[in-house]
């Protein structure tokens, strides 16, 4: 290839929607953000997901020019937007608390940042209509907020971010008011409208289920930093440290000392895990398992078994989840699906003796 051949190519790769590079925010004697670099791809849904206090929020809100970074250089399209004012920046914000104006329709909610940038009145008045009837609620045009439910605002407020057509869309935590039905419903209606529109969206999350139904790619912070980043499925089925695997939903992590194979328990029995390579005899380790990838029973060959006892049972509708004591302090968590109405009333009790069993690769070891 010619050197002008690399340089075509190279052009034809485009810029980051949202590219982060070592960017810090400071506070006092301690860090809200450190060191934090990421490259956001135009038209991804990207989700900043962890904890209270993980620096989440500021992220966005750096993002967004509401909040200066202490160190560090923020890119929209490739054009340093770092001592930009939200203003200046082509992106909109939808907050949790929505900040709908109560005394304007909902088609002058919309058309609100459309009238302040001065669009014509006829190009305002086609926007709008259009982007009512893509969220659904074109029939409520004249109605006032206050008289809607909580989604209908929810879809409001993104109706009047989306219709100023923002290179990205930041949502802060957008859907935690809502009861968990409607918000259930809300996640699939949103990662339905960015699809159609094709728009960046940076969404801010601290709920697990609702990162991994919506998201291209999740990163999981912690204390400032990014702990892994990758397509969901990935950062469930394989966490890189200890705090993603108990944080991405419900994981059993068990300690003890890699031998040959197994994971010896400092007070129980050797978990079968397989060979690992890059592990050395000794290592203190977590075995790192799912509940749902833990048998209770039709065993295949190959499989990892060990005997214990059922100290708990928990009922949930589709799912019931057992507690097996394997050793003192050394409990694992098994989920079963309620699929087979034959079993359904020979659920283990509390007390019974039962042999649980998993393949060796649906566990993982961690350092």
């Amino acid at each position: 290839m010619t050197s002008h051949d690399t340089t075509a190519t190279a052009a034809s790769v485009p810029q980051p929607a949202v590219r982060l590079d070592a960017v810090s925010k400071s506070y006092g004697g301690g860090y809200a953000v450190q060191d934090l670099s990421l490259d956001i791809a135009p038209g991804e849904f990207f989700s900043l997901l962890g904890p209270s206090g993980c620096g989440k929020t500021t992220s966005l809100r750096m993002i967004g020019g509401f909040t200066d970074p202490t160190a560090g250089t923020i890119l929209l399209s490739g054009e340093d937007v770092t001592a930009l004012p939200p203003d200046k920046r082509n992106v909109n914000t939808v907050f949790q608390s929505y900040a709908l104006f109560d005394h304007l329709s909902v088609a002058d909610n919309v058309a609100f940042g459309l009238k302040r940038k001065g669009v014509p009145r006829a190009e305002i008045r086609e926007r709008v209509a259009t982007m009512l009837e893509r969220v659904q609620l074109a029939d409520l045009a004249d109605r006032k907020p206050r008289t809607l439910s909580g989604g209908q605002r929810q879809r409001v407020a993104l109706a009047r971010a989306l219709v100023n057509r923002p290179q990205v869309l930041l949502l802060d935590e957008p859907l935690a008011a809502l009861d968990l039905k409607l918000r259930r419903r809300m996640q699939v209606e949103l990662k339905q409208i960015q699809r159609e529109v094709g728009i960046t969206f940076v969404f801010v999350t601290h709920d697990q289920d609702e990162a991994l139904t919506m998201s291209d790619r999740v990163a999981v912070m912690n204390a400032g930093h990014v702990e892994q980043c990758g397509p969901p499925e990935d950062v469930y089925e394989r966490p890189s440290s200890r705090f993603v695997a108990s944080f991405m939903g419900t994981s059993n992590l068990v300690p003890g000392t890699y031998r040959s194979g197994e994971i010896v328990l400092d007070c129980g029995p050797a978990l079968p895990v397989g060979r690992r390579p890059g592990l050395t005899d000794g290592s203190s380790v977590s075995l790192s398992i799912r509940p749902e990838k833990i048998w209770l029973s039709d065993f295949e060959p190959g499989m990892a078994v060990v005997s214990g006892v059922v100290r708990e049972t928990v009922y949930s509708g589709p799912t019931t989840t057992y507690l097996i004591e394997l050793a003192p302090d050394v409990s694992l968590s098994v989920l079963e699906q309620n699929t087979d109405r034959s079993r359904m009333e020979d659920r283990w009790s509390g007390g019974e003796s039962v042999q649980i069993g998993w393949r060796p690769e649906h566990c993982l070891v961690l350092d």
